[in-house]
Order: C-alpha cells, then structure tokens, then sequence
C-alpha cells in the first residue's frame, strides 16, 4: 500500500512537472518569435541594401568606364585632329615651296648662259668635216660631261662667193655636218640642238680678201646652259631649224 501511494505521488508531481515544462516553453515560444521575426526582416533588409549597394557600384563602375571611353575617344579625336592639321599645314608649305620652285623655274627657263664655244672653218664650197675638225669637236664635246638644262646652237656660215640661195643652204650644211657628227659618236639628243644657217649674213671678217672669206667659211658652236636644269623647248628663232631625220629645212 505504501509502494503504491508513491508510485502515485510520483506520478503526480512528474505531470505537474511536464505541465510546468510545457506552459515555460509555449511562454518563451510566444516571446521570442517577435525577436526572431524582426531578426529575419533586419537580414533581409542587410541583405537587400547590400544587393542594391552591389548595383550602384556596378552601375558607377560601368559609368565611369564609359565615361574613360569617352574621354580617351575624344583625346584620340583631338590627336588625330592635330595630326591633321599639322599634315595640312606640311601640304600648304610643301605647296608653297613648289609654286617658288616652279616661279624660279619659268623665270630662268630663257636665262641661258654662254659655257664653252668652238669654231671649225671649211674650204670653198665644202660641208665635210676634216680630222682636225673633228679633234676640235672631240675636245668641244668633253665639256658636256654632267651638263644638264642645256642647249647646243650651231650657227652655219659662207662668203659672199655665189647667190645668197646657196649659200644659206650651204651654211645649213655644214651645221648639219657638225650636229651629226656630235649626235653620232656623243650621243647627244637631238632636241639639244638648235641649228641656223645664216649664208653670208653675219661675216666675220671681210669678204674683200681671201683670208676674211675663210674665216667666214664657219660653223660656231655655243655650250649655252640654265641655272635651273631644266629642258630647253622648241627653238624660238623665226630660221632656226632643228635636224630631223638627217633633213634640215630653212
């Protein structure tokens, strides 16, 4: 009997203990879901403060990002705009220095001036060359070496001996015999040379005697050169003639 009203008391105060349990957690369950709750919103909140601090930095990064394209852009465009313009201003003073050039050149082209000249004389009535004729051309025509810009005139003449037909054909003769006889063994191009016959025109010495009229039995040759290198064009001379297919016409 006695085991059995222990047993019971035990029992009884094991439920009371387990009611007393139970009301302690429901009480603490009630207190701190709050907490727990308001705990949760505050991370959800860090969380999403985070995330959008997360995107405004991205949106900055990206911001200045462009804005570093753009100013590079623009320093490319500046540069490229001042190699322009500094190529263009090269173009105008390179523009500048050909138009002086050109100017200096037409100013010269007429302005030939005496090199070197030589005389070969002939006998009565003869255009042929002899051999110390030519020797006098041989050492005429080492002074063409490295010439540039110049022209070679070659000026035919007669005594007053026969009509003044022949002679001026006779004078053009024997200039021909000299510019072919430079032409073929120099190899000077025909457009270097300016020929005129001019008969018994321009004497030299008087016809009156026999030594006068073979000092006018003559072909002179002038070396005449520019200061500008360039090439000589068409003869200007009203009856000076250049040789063309081995014919010279007055």
């Amino acid at each position: 009997m006695t085991n059995r009203l222990q047993m019971v008391s035990a029992f009884g105060a094991l439920s009371l203990l387990l009611a007393s349990g139970c009301s302690t957690k429901n009480y603490v369950r009630s207190q701190t879901a709050p907490v727990v709750e308001k705990t949760n919103e505050l991370d959800d909140a860090t969380a999403k403060n985070t995330r959008d601090l997360q995107n405004v930095d991205q949106r900055a990064q990206q911001g200045i990002g462009k804005a570093q394209n753009s100013a590079n852009q623009a320093q490319q465009s500046a540069q490229s705009a001042s190699q322009s313009a500094s190529q263009a201003q090269q173009s105008a003073q390179e523009a500048v220095n050909r138009a002086d050039a050109l100017s200096s050149l037409v100013a010269n082209l007429d302005n030939y001036k005496q090199v070197a000249d030589a005389s070969v004389n002939f006998g009565f009535d003869k255009a042929n060359l002899t051999k110390a004729d030519k020797a006098q051309l041989d050492q005429f025509a080492s002074q063409l070496n490295g010439q540039k810009g110049y022209i070679l005139e070659v000026t035919g003449g007669t005594d007053s001996t026969g009509s003044a037909s022949y002679n001026y054909d006779l004078s053009q003769r024997r200039a021909q015999s000299v510019v072919q006889y430079l032409a073929s063994k120099y190899n000077v191009p025909a457009h270097r040379f300016y020929l005129i016959g001019i008969g018994k025109d321009q004497e030299v010495a008087s016809n009156k005697t026999a030594a006068g009229r073979a000092k006018n039995r003559r072909v002179e040759i002038q070396l005449l050169s520019n200061s500008t290198g360039a090439e000589p064009t068409a003869p200007q001379s009203g009856n000076a003639t250049m040789p063309k297919d081995g014919q010279v016409t007055q």
